[in-house]
């Protein structure tokens, strides 16, 4: 079984441990890539969702290797066999574990903020990752839920290699796992996308979360949240885009006295619940602009890997999608921008170099602005390209692609960055960009018919 990313991992696993509807349920999930799936799973079950900070001991030479874990409340878990196995040493494994446990307090406080911990005392705890490799972080897991005094534990996890329960069966009451090839050889071996989660998206999650259970107020339509960076907004209406032939699912944001919209175009692999993408709407709706994310291919074209990549088809389905925008009374009027991340920001271009397109601004999150090729020097829209300091190739592209542009544009370089900005800050800095972008050329546009 394959996923396509972890939201798709998480509705796929909120369907099997759908049997827990109804009960007094905590969902749990192990920063940072299990709170996106455990997010799919506690909006299923209609519970709330916690972090439970873990920490991986990581052999010295082979760090993705765990000797151990650590995690809240003072539990430690330690693999003997691994020591062994790799020669590591109690000093070794101190120093690792010293290091370990200053980021796991950092990362405890920077994920929850002011939040008190879940309580968990009599209640069912759902323990969520994004997958089971030796067991060490989710056996810590599922000790520290009881700890809390959880009085019944189910580890659900989308993929595990087989045996995966022999470590684990004492330390959980119900062990769920929608995979368990004979093949595995790693967890990201079965994800389409298996990108590294921030701390941005993990923030964003819980914020999304604490929303729509009501341990958060909304902010208003338009305005700043008072909440720490990387918050996110959970009142987007669910939309059917009518596009062409197809109809696309879509989350429609309008904050109260918006006058323009940002449709985005996600890269590969991808979809309209992207974390980064929809952390990025998030801010833009604080800025008093709206938002629209969709899905550019219906679930049977997706499983093309051909149209994925199909830079025609996509910016076509942008294009149809900003003429559906058009014939809405909500929305009809607004001035229109295209932000495309990754291979989304070709589509993007190619849509915005069309003779009559209505688009008043681009903006290319780590994107591939070379894909749109020989279409470049048609777009007329000012464009921003944000590029990761450190993410050397696809800088060289932007370079090169803005070479092509005739039309006013920017290249904004945020140090310290990768690809997919996952260095604390860097995606925030980047939202802001963005914001600072659409909000300067399509409030002021003089023209803001779509």
């Amino acid at each position: 079984m394959y996923f396509v990313d972890r939201m798709d991992a998480g509705r796929r696993l909120a369907e099997r441990v759908g049997h827990l509807t109804g009960e007094d349920v905590v969902v749990l999930g192990l920063p940072r890539g299990g709170v996106p799936v455990a997010a799919e799973v506690a909006k299923a079950l209609h519970a709330p969702l916690d972090a439970i900070v873990v920490r991986k001991l990581g052999v010295p030479f082979q760090p993705e290797l765990g000797m151990g874990a650590i995690g809240e409340g003072g539990v430690r878990i330690v693999n003997e066999a691994v020591m062994r196995a790799t020669r590591t040493s109690e000093q070794k494994l101190a120093e690792v574990e010293a290091r370990e446990r200053v980021e796991l307090d950092r990362r405890a406080q920077r994920y929850r903020g002011d939040r008190p911990r879940a309580e968990l005392t009599g209640r069912t705890a759902v323990v969520v990752d994004d997958g089971v490799a030796t067991g060490s972080t989710a056996l810590a897991a599922c000790l520290i839920a009881r700890n809390q005094g959880a009085a019944r534990v189910v580890l659900a996890v989308p993929v595990a290699p087989p045996g995966w329960t022999r470590r684990l069966v004492d330390a959980a009451d119900e062990l769920v796992a929608l995979s368990t090839p004979g093949e595995f050889y790693g967890i990201g071996q079965f994800y389409e996308d298996f990108a590294q989660t921030t701390d941005a998206e993990v923030i964003a999650c819980l914020d999304e979360a604490a929303v729509r259970m009501g341990g958060g107020r909304p902010p208003a339509p338009g305005s700043r949240l008072p909440a720490r960076p990387g918050s996110a907004r959970a009142d987007d209406p669910e939309v059917v885009v009518d596009a062409g032939p197809v109809r696309l699912g879509g989350n429609l944001t309008v904050p109260e006295g918006a006058a323009g919209i940002v449709v985005f175009a996600h890269g590969s692999g991808s979809s309209r619940h992207s974390p980064r993408n929809r952390f990025v709407a998030s801010a833009l709706n604080r800025a008093g602009l709206a938002t629209l994310l969709f899905d550019l291919l219906t679930e049977e074209e997706a499983f093309d890997r051909a149209n994925v990549f199909d830079t025609a088809l996509l910016a076509h389905r942008l294009t149809d999608a900003t003429h559906w925008l058009r014939g809405r009374d909500d929305v009809g009027d607004f001035a229109v921008g295209y932000f495309g991340a990754s291979t989304g920001a070709a589509a993007a271009l190619w849509a915005a170099a069309e003779p009559d397109s209505p688009a008043r601004a681009v903006v290319s999150r780590g994107g591939r602005p070379d894909l749109a090729g020989p279409r470049l020097p048609a777009v007329t829209a000012p464009t921003l390209l944000i590029v990761g300091g450190d993410d050397h190739v696809v800088l060289d592209l932007n370079q090169q692609a803005r070479a092509r542009l005739r039309c006013e544009n920017q290249l904004a370089v945020i140090p310290g960055a990768t690809h997919l900005f996952e260095e604390p800050g860097t995606l925030e800095e980047a939202a802001d960009l963005a914001a600072r972008w659409f909000t300067a050329h399509l409030t002021a546009a003089p023209d803001t018919a779509l």
